[in-house]
């Protein structure tokens, strides 16, 4: 498993504990199921959200682009929050749920 953010200068990886990664497989189960090179787990953690989809790895590319594209400054200005948000309000639109354990 591999853990990459999305930053102003592209992708970059971060690390994630195999165990930390174990533990929330185990409580969904959804997450074992996923494609290899072709689904991506991706979670909003912009300011107070909390949003996590199991999407197609081009999303998180898409992502990626927008916040490379759009960043300014030290923020990354007021349009790239835009372009963020929508990228995740289309993901909402179109999601199903998923029921997780606790």
């Amino acid at each position: 498993m591999k853990a990459v953010y999305p930053s102003p200068a592209g992708a970059t990886e971060s690390l994630l504990p195999l165990a930390a990664w174990n533990s929330l497989a185990e409580r969904n189960p959804r997450l074992l199921t996923m494609q290899s090179d072709v689904e991506a787990f991706l979670v909003n953690r912009v300011g107070t959200k909390r949003d996590y989809y199991v999407v197609p790895i081009d999303v998180c590319f898409e992502l990626v682009g927008l916040i490379r594209s759009h960043w300014r400054g030290l923020s990354g200005g007021d349009v790239v929050w835009q372009q963020v948000d929508s990228l995740f309000a289309r993901l909402s639109a179109n999601a199903r749920s998923t029921p997780a354990t606790s």
